[in-house]
């Protein structure tokens, strides 16, 4: 799952980039509001944790003006305006979630696995397709209980695929995933990802097909 961080305080933002990407995370960070909405009109993410006190402009201006487009990817607050109508004014204009400084990190964790729960797995805790099971909570993926030796770029590749439940996924889509603010993945580093994968996935039961023109999609062989 891919998430920008908004956070100027350079501390925090260096234990949460750490902490982040050790859960596998792919995590771009800004440390103002004018590039927090640069970041936002380019990629597509899956969340967002945003700061409210930032420089140059301030986080409510960030999330009004991603809700007036229409955008509706999850936003965790993260600031240290504790006041009641600080909360309710920052859910009232678009926030999915707020949390108060300081926080203890393992729950700002569980708030983002509530919120990419709901908004890519239907609330559900497991994914099935065929004897993968996707636990949606420790992002594991298991065949018969064992977990699959998978690379991390192999893993986005496979959870995606698994969220989308034999829909189509289009490379451009997978590129997205795979790729930072600054360097984009290339069409030929997905195909040589999925071309690892499927070897991998010959025991399974479970196959990437090639839709020519638009992507691949996961489904269970015949």
């Amino acid at each position: 799952m891919r998430v920008l961080l908004v956070e100027d305080d350079e501390y925090l933002l260096s234990a949460l980039l750490l902490a982040l990407k050790h859960k596998g995370y792919a995590v771009d960070s800004v440390q103002n509001g004018v590039d927090a909405q640069a970041a936002l009109m380019t990629v597509p993410y899956d969340l967002v944790l945003l700061d409210l006190g930032l420089p140059g402009m301030d986080g409510t201006k960030v999330l009004a003006d991603l809700r007036s487009k229409g955008q509706n990817m999850p936003v965790i607050i993260m600031t240290a305006r504790d006041g009641v109508d600080d909360r309710i004014h920052g859910l009232d204009i678009g926030a999915n979630d707020y949390l108060v400084k300081p926080f203890d990190i393992r729950e700002l964790e569980a708030r983002m696995r509530a919120a990419l729960r709901k908004s890519h797995w239907s609330n559900k805790l497991d994914i099935e397709m065929g004897e993968l099971v996707l636990n949606t909570n420790s992002g594991r993926i298991l065949l018969k209980d064992k977990q699959l030796d998978l690379t991390p770029k192999e893993t986005v590749i496979l959870k995606m695929l698994m969220a989308k439940g034999g829909q189509v996924v289009s490379k451009r889509q997978l590129m997205e995933q795979l790729s930072d603010w600054v360097e984009e993945s290339s069409e030929n580093a997905v195909e040589i990802l999925v071309h690892r994968l499927r070897k991998k996935l010959e025991p399974t039961g479970v196959l990437i097909s090639t839709v020519r023109g638009f992507g691949y999609k996961l489904e269970q062989s015949a």
